[in-house]
């Protein structure tokens, strides 16, 4: 028998406690916007879901002859493309996901005008949606590892682990810069560069151990960089710093927690300044 409860609808002041309750409750509307944005996203296109493995290809391609021609890497533990090529795939998630939710309620003008319902779950679902074309990034790297006969081991079973670290991460920066893009428009052309800059601070491209000590403390800062060092550790078994993964997922928990209750706090005002 399906649980019901009365949902009153009054105006707010200051900082609100998030509701999981109600969150709950809206659940099927978080993954219809899901299905909907993956639909949309490859409704009438020509290669399909191939868009979700050409970034990271591409990027593959540029960086490794970039980095292995100009730039001296020397041996990062695995070959160099399975190596870009493995951080490119999360970095893509995040990357894309970041940009897409931070528009996500921009873009949903007409609705949020008209109904009631958690504006949170906007933006999740675009982050949620990115799941499908991180999926099949996976298997494409998984292909790239067959061909360089590069096997798993029992490493891959923390692979979730730094997944979900990486969707805190996402969608705490998605939260607060969707809510900063309804008051301030001019913050949409500042994500890409944000996000752009942000690729040299995390360990995307070159290995962590070929950073200066006194620069790492940068790297800490940014709680992409331990993620992307998992999520490799996970698959090629490449070194890993416990203290930068430590420090990440703190970082990203309380990212996601602010983001939280940024957006909370903002929400009741999205429908008259949108």
């Amino acid at each position: 028998m399906a649980t019901t409860y009365d949902l009153v609808i009054e105006p707010r002041k200051g900082w609100q406690p998030v509701n999981f309750r109600e969150l709950w409750h809206y659940r099927e509307l978080l993954g219809y916007l899901a299905w909907r944005d993956i639909t949309v996203r490859y409704k009438q296109t020509l290669l399909g879901g191939l868009w979700a493995i050409l970034q990271p290809l591409i990027g593959m391609v540029v960086f490794g002859l970039m980095f292995q021609r100009v730039v001296s890497i020397g041996n990062v533990g695995s070959p160099y493309p399975l190596f870009v090529f493995t951080g490119l795939t999360l970095w893509t998630f995040f990357s894309n996901g970041v940009t897409l939710a931070s528009n996500s309620l921009v873009g949903s003008e007409q609705m949020i005008r008209r109904i009631y319902f958690p504006r949170i779950l906007v933006p999740l679902g675009q982050i949620l949606a990115l799941l499908f074309d991180l999926a099949i990034s996976l298997l494409c790297l998984g292909v790239l590892m067959a061909y360089y006969h590069w096997p798993l081991t029992l490493r891959v079973l923390w692979l979730p682990v730094f997944l979900f670290g990486t969707c805190l991460a996402t969608a705490g920066f998605g939260f607060i810069l969707s809510a900063l893009n309804v008051q301030y428009r001019d913050v949409k052309y500042a994500v890409p560069f944000f996000t752009q800059m942000l690729l040299f601070l995390t360990p995307v491209l070159y290995p962590i151990d070929h950073v200066p000590g006194k620069l790492r403390f940068l790297l800490s800062a940014n709680p992409m960089a331990g993620m992307v060092e998992g999520f490799r550790y996970s698959l090629l078994g490449s070194p890993v710093t416990g203290h930068l993964v430590a420090v990440s997922f703190v970082g990203a928990t309380v990212l996601f927690v602010v983001g939280l209750f940024f957006i909370r706090r903002m929400e009741s005002s999205f429908a008259d300044v949108i």
